[in-house]
């Protein structure tokens, strides 16, 4: 596939399905070139056999709820100022109503069990910023007075001056008569105009205080919502999380879940008879989230009770969620790769529901049927239906990629220098070669990559060359020991695993020319892919993206840099030099391209600016590369002109410096 393929790569959403089973409602989305932006609608097929058709036609409509009645569809759109907002809809189609008018947008939602209401968290901004006094624009705001150790966070900004908090609202009627803007008219000196008319009740704030809150979800009565307060540190990290259910009446409020549990929650799920079901990890003295394995616990009499072993299963896919389903429940586990979906019963019982070649990125279940958002090898996303034993695949959105030209990588294991097995894949263009090699490493460090349509690998091969890609040691979906083997040794097993799976792939395959090689990675594959060519000097070119570079800016630059930095390479000294790319600059002879976005709060700019400056100041070839108006998820989420770009700036270094011919 080219780079402006990227616009056939359909993305499918968290399904949800109707109470009696009768249809599910996804929502897709894709980059679109023109719009420049990620576009999509609402999509609903009849079970088990339908054909999917748009319900909606709005930009970007997406996160569908249903009412527990299965007869209205809460969404969300975009309103004129760009801000996400709830819209309700009759299931079978119709006019959307706006159903909020939230400043700075609604961040998640949820329906209440008798349909009658809306939660939803907004954030709320501080008087005077954010545009909540109009015409005093963000330069000539007040200037903001930190007193905790957390101030800003990736593809946000600041947050201490815009907590995000629980407000609820009643939910519209669908077949009510449209609002109305009221016309101009003469009115008593005392009598001031009216509001113009947009929604059918302001949202009503349960919350308050500094605090943000995230997660939402109603008891089973309707009473109160749950949800997680975060409050910023004044001194030290703290990853515990508490839950607390607030009154719908606003009578106030009680916590579930107190920190000294030792739990860092990442989802939580009522079940129907009250049951509150909880994705966590245990962190410890509150910091240690080194390959933290997820698991599902379940809340009883105001103790969890861990459901799923954290050693054999990892429920800590991003975007993984529980889903209710009877007395069980279903989660995502990721493993080798591949992230298949289990079925839970209360007794800890785990059992598959799908797997194979798959990575399930949201489920629904109801009266016997699920359905499953999952990408495959050919495809971005399809919607699955899992009816009894049968599965059958009920859309074909991976066509037209898969018509643009793609390539099924194949998978490998080769036998480490120590004898541990590193397992990968590797993908080729067609032909008898010798094709130059592209040594493709990941982010996180504990992710992994997997058996999805990659549009990263899939340009490289179409521009004719061979790409190997592995999930050392460090990454997830192989156990916790695996992940945690480089805590305070980053640069040690995993420089090792990516190095000699490189050379099993070459010795594997005739046609892979391991004379002519390159690196690239982005994030922590940034910073091993600048620990590599610090140490080994065989790579024609390197490309240094997004990266990790230097541990000790980091912990004041980094919206994580108050954790992250401390428990992967440690606080000494000594044990920060021991592991930074920065701190081996030096040694670094390899072409280097550097490239960053200008907005990126995780691996901030100046990981990359001091990086370039000191190859620069050195001597050695560099080039840098910086995307204005992106953050840390250009790659996955940025504009798509600027991912197309971005693509033809990788394409162009390469073939200076490892030219296919």
């Amino acid at each position: 596939m080219r780079a402006d393929d990227i616009e056939k790569l359909v993305s499918v959403g968290r399904p949800v399905i109707a109470p009696d089973g009768s249809f599910a409602v996804f929502a897709s989305s894709r980059p679109d070139l023109a719009a420049n932006r990620a576009v999509g609608q609402l999509w609903r097929i009849d079970l088990p056999d339908g054909t999917p058709r748009r319900l909606t036609r709005g930009t970007a409509d997406a996160a569908p709820r249903l009412s527990r009645d299965g007869a209205r569809l809460a969404f969300l759109r975009a309103d004129a100022k760009g801000k996400p907002q709830i819209h309700v809809v009759d299931a079978r189609g119709g006019e959307p109503i706006q159903a909020t008018e939230a400043p700075l947008g609604v961040e998640d939602f949820a329906w209440s069990p008798d349909g009658s209401s809306l939660a939803y968290l907004g954030r709320v901004p501080e008087k005077g910023r954010y545009g909540s006094v109009e015409g005093l624009d963000a330069a000539a705001e007040a200037p903001r007075h930190v007193t905790g150790i957390r101030w800003h966070a990736n593809g946000l900004g600041y947050v201490a001056d815009r907590p995000a908090h629980v407000f609820v609202i009643s939910a519209p009627a669908t077949d009510a008569e449209p609002f109305y803007e009221p016309a101009a008219a003469v009115r008593a000196d005392d009598d001031s105009a009216p509001a113009k008319i947009l929604v059918a009740a302001e949202g009503r704030r349960l919350t308050d205080g500094a605090a943000s809150h995230g997660g939402l979800a109603f008891t089973a009565d309707g009473r109160e919502v749950l949800t997680v307060p975060d409050e910023i540190e004044h001194d030290r990290r703290d990853l515990r999380s508490r839950m607390i259910a607030v009154a719908v009446d606003g009578s106030g409020e009680r916590e579930l879940l107190g920190a000294d549990a030792g739990l860092s929650l990442l989802g939580l799920e009522v079940a129907p008879d009250g049951a509150i079901a909880l994705l966590a990890h245990d962190v410890g003295d509150g910091v240690d989230f080194v390959a933290p394995g997820v698991a599902l616990w379940l809340l009883e009499n105001g103790a969890p009770r861990r459901l799923t072993d954290s050693e054999t299963v990892d429920l800590g896919e991003v975007g993984s969620h529980i889903t209710a389903i009877g007395d069980e429940f279903l989660v995502q586990d990721r493993a080798r790769g591949r992230v298949r979906l289990l079925r839970v019963t209360r007794s800890g019982e785990v059992s598959e529901v799908l797997g194979g070649d798959v990575e399930v990125a949201g489920h629904a279940a109801a009266a016997g049927r699920i359905v499953a958002s999952v990408a495959r090898p050919d495809s971005a996303g399809e919607l699955v239906l899992v009816d009894g034993s049968e599965e059958r695949i009920l859309t074909a959105f991976g066509a037209a990629a898969a018509a643009s030209g793609i390539v099924l990588p194949r998978e490998l294991t080769v036998a480490g220098r120590d004898g541990y097995p590193v397992h990968g894949w590797v993908a080729s263009p067609e032909g008898d070669g010798p094709f130059p090699v592209i040594l493709q490493i990941h982010g996180g460090p504990y992710a992994s990559y997997g058996v999805h349509l990659f549009d990263e690998t899939q340009v490289l091969v179409d521009e004719g060359y061979a790409v190997v890609y592995c999930n050392p040691r460090g990454s997830a979906g192989y156990g916790r020991a695996h992940g945690r083997s480089i805590r305070q040794q980053m640069g040690t097993v995993d420089f090792a695993d990516v190095i000699d799976f490189l050379e099993g792939a070459v010795a594997d395959d005739g046609r892979l020319d391991g004379e002519r090689v390159g690196i690239m990675g982005g994030s922590y594959g940034g910073y091993l892919t600048a620990w590599v060519i610090a140490h080994d000097h065989r790579f024609a070119g390197a490309i240094v993206e997004r990266g990790f570079l230097d541990p000790v800016t980091f912990q004041g630059t980094s919206d994580i840099g108050t954790f992250f930095g401390d428990e992967y390479v440690g606080v000494s000294t000594d044990d920060m030099a021991r592991q930074s790319p920065m701190a081996v600059v030096g040694q670094v002879t390899t072409p280097t391209f550097v490239v960053h976005s200008e907005l990126d709060f995780r691996c901030p700019l100046e990981q990359a600016t001091r990086y370039y400056s000191a190859l620069k100041r050195q001597g050695t070839e560099a080039e840098l590369l910086v995307f204005p108006g992106e953050n840390h998820e250009l790659t996955r989420s940025g504009q798509p002109r600027h991912r197309v770009q971005r693509f033809d700036a990788v394409l162009d270094w390469w073939r200076r410096h490892l030219p296919v011919g």
